[in-house]
């Protein structure tokens, strides 16, 4: 498997489906994921299961369907 030690990727919807399949793997990898969502607690419940399996995930609420 290949390392991606020190870098970081941005995962949007993070916390579930697909997302949260991507970030684990990049997690695995070495890669610092940041996890993009609408759901707090689903985000916050991502980012620690990374974390437990060695991993560094930071957990970050926002809506991007919504322009600011």
């Amino acid at each position: 498997m290949t390392t991606m030690e020190g870098r970081v990727a941005i995962v949007t919807g993070g916390s579930s489906g697909i997302g949260a399949a991507v970030a684990r793997l990049l997690a695995g990898r070495g890669v610092t994921v940041a996890l993009v969502g609408r759901g707090v607690e689903r985000l916050t419940a991502a980012a620690r299961a990374i974390e437990a399996d060695g991993g560094s995930a930071i957990p970050i609420p926002a809506d991007l369907t919504e322009p600011t």
